[in-house]
């Protein structure tokens, strides 16, 4: 099983490199270069054993240009542009055959919904995330529908959490993932809301970790599907950061890279939910 990063900022250039990480013998291989301009804030999904990128900021501009990446021929092929306005921060999902690219900020903070097909190339407008418009969101699939959770709006944290199913092409709002509720205290302790969150998934457990809310975040949490719950976990061990990625198969959650205000992070954790944190060893 392999996972890739790609692109980002190294504190004095934004970066087109990608690399492959092999998960089972722990190292990475540089691959082809992106042809692309090199950028921060992409988005990226899978589908069909290839990966697509597309969107973020050169610099001096917003994108909208999109690739497919093969990993069994390592190339890339240049896509149809995506359909909506150029933009950063944007979210990316791969559902039932199809892409997915929403959200963001293009001079304004969005919430439109975007969905490709990669039969036929082709970029159609579906409906809109529910609640809040939000750039530097966190996205994740489980259970054959996306979740968009946290990110920021004009400054504030938002707190509204929605799913989205692909069958009907409908949002359904989920609890909150602030204090909202005063009649119940299953969210009292909640302090989920941040930007720049990342999400890790191991096996078919949920977790959202690192960010930044004013300051930077270690508060890990994992969201119970079947419940609507967050569950409060150990903190990430490494240095707070945010702007972090992750990578995951079907049993294992890796959180890599990331920054804090001064400094860029190369190292790579693994989540590992069951074991208890001792801070001694």
């Amino acid at each position: 099983e392999k996972g890739y990063v790609f692109g980002g900022f190294d504190g004095k250039n934004r970066l087109s490199d990608l690399w492959e990480y092999n998960v089972q013998q722990d190292f990475w291989t540089q691959k082809a270069e992106f042809p692309g301009a090199a950028r921060t804030t992409a988005t990226a999904f899978s589908l069909n054993n290839k990966g697509y990128i597309g969107t973020g900021f050169d610099g001096n501009n917003y994108l909208k240009d999109f690739w497919e990446y093969d990993p069994a021929t390592n190339t890339w092929t240049k896509k149809a542009d995506f359909g909506g306005s150029a933009r950063s921060g944007a979210v990316g999902f791969g559902l039932n055959g199809k892409g997915y690219i929403g959200t963001g900020y293009d001079g304004n903070f969005l919430k439109d919904m975007w969905q490709y097909d990669p039969a036929l190339d082709t970029w159609i407008q579906t409906t809109s995330a529910g609640g809040s418009k939000r750039n530097n969101a966190t996205v994740f699939v489980n259970g054959g529908k996306a979740y968009l959770v946290c990110g920021i709006n004009n400054g504030s944290y938002v707190t509204d959490f929605w799913r989205f199913d692909p069958t009907n092409q409908q949002w359904t709002q989920l609890r909150a993932i602030a204090n909202k509720n005063v009649d119940e205290s299953y969210d009292d302790d909640y302090n989920i809301a941040r930007s720049n969150a990342v999400a890790v998934l191991v096996g078919n457990r949920v977790f959202l970790t690192c960010g930044e809310s004013g300051s930077l975040r270690t508060d890990t949490w994992e969201y119970l599907p079947d419940s609507d719950l967050w569950e409060s976990l150990h903190s990430f061990e490494g240095t707070s950061r945010t702007g972090t990625v992750s990578i995951y198969t079907s049993t294992r959650g890796f959180v890599l890279t990331g920054r804090s205000s001064t400094y860029r992070f190369d190292d790579m954790w693994e989540l590992l939910p069951d074991e208890i944190y001792d801070e001694n060893t």
